[in-house]
């Protein structure tokens, strides 16, 4: 079986300590059951340099407006990548969005990105946060001049990409050598599918699973439980936030919002696309009781998602086994 790894690769005739950091190599490997990414790395090489490099920006505050908010402010590691309690994003000069953060996780597998997906490519999803008044408040021109004038980058940068070089496209090539190995693959359930050896569904997550299968998998589908696309899960009878239709203009598109994943979801509260709910017990009973006939619903919502209490014990016990441990604790994307 194949599992993400950041893997060293040495020279035989080298011992690690000899090794320059260009000269070792990092591998993007497939967990054996997902399917393949749709970014494609060999149009930027992942080495051991470029990640460290694109670690460093992702958690340098210094390159916002104010030098108070870096990726990882919103985007926080013990919350799967998301921000913890925070209902919208919280930017510069204590700014607030208007949605909330998504975890950054399995991105290399996407091929949109944000809650209306206006973004079609992962290098430069960035961009929107650089650039937002209320999240970094600043542009790449303003970050390269810091950059070029801020040590140790102008070494970082050479040792990455073997220049001291520093624009834009580099930039957004080394925070993606760092946020395309973001892979969240070692849950539980990943265990169970995989057949691991002593991985296995209590009663409880089994009937759960079950569930979830019957009245859930149609929009959140395996493995990434998310179908990637954008639906109107009938929060509003009209939404103040026009959703997908911002990119499309399409008035069917309006208040419709990406799928999101559940990977992850004991930790990346508060749910929805505005934060409003801030338990899976919320989100659970809006399906049972709380869907509301908007414009654009989607079909299959029509007469709610009905759940006992015992079933959305059940549900809740195996969204429970999604919650990858490995992958919020592993210190190789902690700051430091």
């Amino acid at each position: 079986m194949l599992f993400l790894s950041i893997a060293l690769m040495y020279a035989c005739s080298k011992n690690e300590g000899e090794l320059k950091p260009e000269e070792k190599s990092v591998i993007f490997e497939r967990p054996s059951n997902f399917p393949d990414p749709a970014y494609n790395f060999e149009n930027n090489m992942l080495t051991k340099a470029g990640f460290a490099l694109g670690k460093k920006l992702f958690y340098e505050a210094r390159l916002s407006a104010d030098k108070s908010v870096s990726c990882g402010s919103c985007h926080q590691q013990f919350a799967a990548f998301t921000q913890l309690d925070h209902k919208v994003s919280h930017g510069v000069n204590n700014c607030q969005g208007k949605r909330n953060t998504p975890p950054l996780v399995n991105l290399a597998w996407q091929k949109a990105f944000f809650w209306d997906g206006g973004v079609k490519n992962l290098e430069t999803s960035p961009l929107n946060a650089i650039t937002d008044a209320c999240e970094m408040g600043t542009d790449l021109e303003t970050i390269v001049a810091f950059l070029k004038s801020t040590a140790p980058y102008l070494a970082l940068f050479k040792q990455a990409f073997g220049s001291t070089e520093i624009n834009s496209q580099l930039i957004l090539k080394s925070i993606t050598q760092f946020t395309g190995v973001l892979v969240s693959a070692h849950s539980r359930y990943d265990k169970v599918i995989r057949k691991e050896t002593g991985s296995v569904f209590t009663d409880a997550e089994q009937k759960g699973y079950n569930l979830f299968k019957e009245k859930c998998a149609s929009c959140h589908k395996e493995p990434f439980f998310t179908d990637f696309d954008y639906k109107s899960n009938g929060l509003d009878i009209i939404s103040t936030d026009e959703g997908r239709a911002h990119i499309t203009g399409i008035n069917s598109d309006k208040g419709k919002f990406r799928v999101p994943t559940l990977r992850n979801i004991e930790y990346t509260s508060p749910y929805m696309h505005d934060g409003r709910f801030y338990s899976l017990d919320e989100v659970l009973e809006h399906y049972n009781s709380g869907i509301k006939a908007s414009e654009n619903l989607d079909p299959l919502l029509k007469n709610g998602i009905p759940l006992s209490e015992p079933e959305k014990e059940q549900i809740k016990a195996f969204l429970k086994t999604l919650t990858d441990y490995e992958f919020i604790k592993n210190t190789l994307y902690s700051e430091t």
